[in-house]
């Protein structure tokens, strides 16, 4: 099936600042992208590529069934596997242990800082789909989210843009843009029409994902973090249609293994090409679902393998950290104690115990404020990450 292809018109163009080189300082004149309204486009899908979504549902389905239910921990890890790649998309990338040392409340980099705050926009959009309709003050406050930690960005938070942005080229002007969204007057517009197509009931719901992400990509609504709020509309879609009730799919681990691919189906989207940019996102689909449920049994048996290592005396304080680290994988004194219900000492015995014998690791270099964490957990984040990125070459 194929859309009309984003439209083109000239506008005025009138640098704010006299800086760049000359076609910069001189530019009156710019070329921006109209994308189509979609609202109440009827989506049918080849028949090869009917199959492709349904495989696709059919594996999301699966690990929603099949670990989603009965191994509650999964739902927060996969959520901040998705976030952590959406972020590194944006070359925002801290590392596991000061995501996690973020995650505890310890002392954080920005990067870290800015990883938590996807999570925190991811889970928000997630939620909010669960309950209601998807709405436009919905991404309003998970771009809030977003934005927070970043004081340059603050001002921008939460709100839609009322500037012309673009995507590459110069510092100063869209000349040599790879893209140039529409202008700031179209976008309310435009972003009400998406919500409208956003909440339709009468899709395919993996297509109705993917064209949602490709428009409001295309619109670019935000300043900045527009590809991490795009991305959290997938699976605020898929949560918003029950396809998913507990877990996140990882589809952005799929799109940071080969980011040039990701971006030409965008732009291949903007052509009209709308088959191809859904057959994409179907397939990233299936196989994030199959990678993720070899991490979820991986998971599932660790707390075996911490007993084995650590062998804790039976209703320990050690026993009682191991039964909960799958649900809290990062630790600090305080939501230790709360898990072990015993006195500081006690559980400050157990975090050593449990360190010494390597199921914990001590990820803070603060003495005061130590924060604990189960590196298995972490180690499992970075292997999915892997083994998405190596079926990404059955992609086409």
């Amino acid at each position: 099936m194929q859309l009309p292809a984003h439209g083109h018109e000239v506008r005025p163009w009138s640098p704010g600042r006299r800086q760049g080189s000359k076609a910069d300082r001189t530019l009156d004149r710019i070329d921006v992208a109209i994308p189509p309204r979609i609202a109440d486009v009827e989506y049918v899908a080849p028949a090869d590529i009917a199959a492709v979504l349904e495989s696709a549902a059919i594996a999301v389905a699966r690990l929603e069934a099949g670990f989603g239910e009965h191994l509650a921990p999964l739902g927060d890890f996969l959520l901040r596997s998705e976030s952590v790649a959406s972020s590194k998309i944006e070359s925002v990338n801290a590392g596991w242990h000061a995501f996690g040392r973020a995650l505890a409340g310890g002392k954080a980099t920005d990067d870290a800082k800015s990883q938590l705050a996807a999570v925190h926009a991811l889970t928000a959009m997630v939620d909010a789909a669960g309950r209601r309709e998807i709405t436009v003050d919905d991404l309003l406050e998970a771009h809030r989210l977003l934005m927070a930690p970043d004081f340059y960005t603050a001002h921008d938070s939460g709100r839609i843009r009322t500037v012309q942005n673009w995507i590459g080229g110069s510092d100063y002007t869209p000349i040599g843009a790879l893209y140039v969204p529409p202008p700031p007057e179209l976008v309310p517009g435009l972003l009400d029409d998406l919500i409208q197509f956003a909440n339709r009931s009468d899709l395919p719901i993996v297509a109705q994902a993917a064209i949602a992400h490709a428009q409001f990509e295309s619109i670019h609504p935000f300043t900045d973090g527009n590809g991490r709020i795009g991305r959290a509309l997938i699976s605020a879609i898929l949560r918003r249609r029950q396809l998913t009730r507990r877990i996140t799919v990882p589809l952005a681990s799929v799109m940071l293994a080969d980011t040039n691919k990701y971006f030409a189906q965008l732009n291949s989207y903007r052509t009209g090409a709308v088959d191809t940019f859904v057959d994409y996102l179907a397939r990233a689909a299936k196989h994030a679902s199959n990678a993720s449920e070899d991490s979820a049994r991986a998971l599932a048996e660790l707390p075996e393998r911490w007993t084995l290592r650590a062998r804790p005396r039976a209703n320990s304080a050690d026993e009682a950290l191991i039964s909960q680290l799958l649900d809290a994988p990062i630790l600090n004194a305080d939501s230790a104690q709360a898990i072990t219900g015993t006195s500081d000492a006690s559980t400050y015995r157990a975090l050593g115990r449990l360190t010494d014998s390597g199921v914990l690791e001590v990820i803070s270099a603060s003495k005061r404020h130590q924060i604990w964490a189960a590196t298995d957990v972490l180690a499992e984040l970075d292997a999915l990450s892997r083994a998405i990125g190596r079926r990404v070459l059955d992609i086409p």
